[in-house]
């Protein structure tokens, strides 16, 4: 399977920025979206914002963190970046990559395929 490596996470103030990357291990034959999650402590896996990965490179992503963060990709590199910027509190949660197969929601957790063992990222105020 591919294996997915995020990097980048820490600690920022609030009102900072973090930019993640998530790096596949092999070539990405078959996936079509790459996304990003995050999970904070007794919360649901919550959808951040996805890409699409072949053909065009439309991005979708959550109201909390529309306008703040972007997602970015590099199919050469076979990464996929997240650039969290005016952070807040609330944003502090262990970020996870995932890349979908075929068909799917993209804002759904189920829809993906491989995961990222995750990286926290934690904003103070």
């Amino acid at each position: 399977q591919v294996q997915l490596v995020e990097s980048g996470g820490g600690l920022a103030q609030a009102g900072g920025s973090v930019r993640l990357s998530c790096a596949a291990s092999e070539r990405t034959f078959s996936i079509n979206v790459m996304g990003w999650f995050r999970q904070a402590p007794g919360k649901e896996r919550e959808f951040v914002a996805a890409i699409n990965w072949s053909g065009d490179s439309t991005t979708y992503y959550s109201g909390s963190v529309k306008g703040r963060f972007t997602i970015s990709r590099d199919n050469a590199k076979n990464t996929a970046y997240l650039q969290m910027n005016s952070l807040k509190p609330e944003d502090t949660a262990v970020y996870y990559c995932a890349a979908r197969q075929g068909s799917g929601v993209y804002g759904a957790p189920y829809s993906y395929r491989y995961w990222g063992q995750g990286t926290q990222v934690t904003v103070s105020s």
